[in-house]
């Protein structure tokens, strides 16, 4: 790997920001460039450094796959509409679950999300704009985890190989591609961006299809979607890196009203970690576990089994898939 990485201990974010936007300038020119936010703060910090670098020649789409969290693309177009940059809303979900359909393998589904977004649908929207730069929030964790073949990031191209400009027709800008996440929160605090954005827990590229295992349905990521609610509801005060749940392929047997219900299986992962590269289970206490897993089998429709992961990362990963 070519990239050099800034170390938390090392960035200065004033230096980093007046850099990025002095290159952006620099590169695009008096052209326009185009993004995609999902509202992550990845995305939210090029969004920012892109908007100052060039102002409203900048195009940003929220792409709605349908695999987002509840609420999520309305809070943060209003969100960004706040801080003066416009986001237009596309409603893509038709495309990305036919693209999903009948696919259990995990990296042939990431692969899918891949070639949905950037062909099918914000691909077209970019081809159809004639801009020729696009800008992505892909950061140094992403890199190394799909060099070293741990999964494949959906953000990854040119790193594989990909010529995005013979492959898609645009050239793509990796504002933060030197920075983990940490110091990816950093710079978007000093932005100015609000906490919501800037103290997030991660969120995966793939959203709740990677915390399916299995094929991804409307109706599956529906089920996660409330799973994910509660989670975060009742673990919004446990001070970890991300939790997060996960819904099982397998039924399992389970008890309800007296009767046999072949139900669903949710497992709550709650992470202790710095930047993504390892990480350990944290230790939360049983009678919040128990409140969790009462929630999830009453309020969640069929799920009738709760485990919490135990393994630490490696072996385990911090999604599912």
């Amino acid at each position: 790997m070519e990239i050099q990485e800034i170390k938390l201990e090392e960035l200065d974010p004033k230096k980093f920001i007046e850099e990025k936007v002095a290159e952006l300038r620099e590169i695009i020119g008096k052209n326009r460039a185009i993004n995609a936010l999902s509202g992550g703060v990845d995305s939210s910090v090029v969004t920012m450094l892109a908007h100052r670098a060039i102002g409203d020649r900048l195009e940003t789409y929220f792409i709605e796959n349908g695999l987002m969290r509840e609420g999520e693309p309305t809070n943060v177009v209003n969100t960004f509409k706040k801080l003066g940059v416009k986001v237009e809303l596309v409603d893509a979900k038709k495309e990305f679950f036919e693209a999903l359909k009948s696919i259990e393998d995990p990296e042939i589904k990431r692969e899918a999300i891949t070639q949905t977004f950037y062909k099918r649908v914000f691909g077209k929207i970019v081809k159809d704009s004639g801009i020729k730069f696009l800008l992505q929030g892909t950061n140094y964790t992403d890199i190394e985890e799909t060099v070293a073949k741990i999964k494949r990031q959906h953000n990854v191209l040119e790193q594989l190989g990909i010529n995005t400009e013979k492959e898609f027709g645009y050239k793509v800008i990796e504002p933060i591609i030197q920075l983990r996440k940490p110091a990816v929160r950093k710079i978007a605090k000093y932005l100015g961006l609000p906490k919501s954005i800037y103290a997030r827990p991660p969120f995966p590229g793939p959203a709740l299809a990677a915390r399916i295992i299995g094929e991804v349905t409307p109706e599956r990521v529906e089920i996660v979607r409330k799973a994910t609610n509660i989670v975060e509801e009742e673990l919004q005060g446990i001070k970890a890196f991300q939790c997060l749940a996960i819904l099982h392929s397998d039924k399992v047997t389970g008890l309800r009203s007296g009767k046999r219900e072949f139900g669903l299986q949710v497992e709550v992962r709650c992470w202790d970690s710095v930047d993504a590269k390892t990480a350990t289970p944290t230790k939360i206490p049983y009678n919040i576990l128990f409140r969790l897993a009462s929630r999830l089998t009453s309020e969640v429709q069929g799920v009738v089994s709760v485990t919490y992961n135990i393994a630490t990362k490696p072996p385990s990963t911090i999604e599912a898939v």
